[in-house]
Formats: structure tokens, C-alpha cells, sequence
């Protein structure tokens, strides 16, 4: 079994619940207090980053390790306030294309409740593409 991804260890990665080649994912997450601001209420880029991270997860679930999901767009709407503790953020492709698609997702408590809707467009990058750019621009 491979070594989490840094940037999975630092959102909280408990585990990958599921992924599912018709385009959907399911991430465990732990809600930590050193993620909430007043009222014990965790931050919004964390429950932004859980859902976003769900739909590369379904992304590439539907389109293969061989694309980078590349987000254009991204709104979240919140319902009702993140605590620390076990979150589940889900995702699924709303609508395919070849080079862009989008899609939507909620973060959950443990008991069923969603706290967050997203939705997002994504662009299928190739990775080889990514890859070769990022050396690029850092010079590696």
C-alpha cells in the first residue's frame, strides 16, 4: 500500500471509503480543533477542501490516473456548522465531456446530515502535460 499524498495527510485523510468508476467518491475525514475558528466551528476552505478533493477523487475514478482534475470553478454553499469529528465528503459527475466536466458533492456528519453542497467545473488535464509544465515552472 502506497504512502498517503502530504497534502491527503494535511486535510485529514482518514481513508478513501470509496471510488467508483461511473464517477463517484467517498473520503472519510477527521474534523480537527486546530481547524475551527470561534464557536468550535471548523474553518470553510477545510469543508471547501474535502468536497473539492472528493470530486478529483471521482474524477479520476471515472477518467484514469492518466488526467489531472483541474478545477475552474468551484461554489460551495454551507448549511449547517462542521464540528470536529468524522466528516464524509461524497462526489459524483453530473455531466461528462471530454476535456471538461462537472461535478457535484456534500460533505456529511456521521449521522447522515449535510452541512455543505458543492458544485464544480473541472478540466481533464493530461498529466503528462501537468507534469512537464510544473517542471517548467520550478525549474526541475
Amino acid at each position: 500500500m502506497s504512502e498517503p499524498h502530504p497534502l491527503s495527510t494535511t486535510l485529514g485523510l482518514v481513508r478513501v471509503v470509496s471510488l467508483d468508476p461511473e464517477g463517484k467518491a467517498s473520503l472519510e475525514y477527521e474534523a480537527k480543533p486546530e481547524q475551527c475558528h470561534s464557536g468550535g466551528v471548523v474553518q470553510g476552505g477545510f469543508i471547501t477542501g474535502w468536497i473539492d478533493a472528493a470530486m478529483a477523487h471521482a474524477a479520476i475514478a471515472k477518467n484514469g490516473p492518466g488526467i489531472v482534475p483541474m478545477t475552474l470553478e468551484l461554489k460551495v454553499s454551507f448549511f449547517a456548522p462542521t464540528r470536529p469529528g468524522i466528516v464524509i465528503a461524497e462526489a459524483w459527475v453530473e455531466r461528462h465531456g471530454k476535456h471538461t466536466s462537472f461535478y457535484e458533492g456534500h460533505l456529511k456528519d456521521t449521522q447522515g446530515r449535510v452541512l455543505a453542497k458543492a458544485t464544480s467545473t473541472i478540466l481533464l488535464a493530461d498529466v503528462s502535460r501537468v507534469m512537464e509544465a510544473s517542471k517548467k515552472a520550478t525549474g526541475g
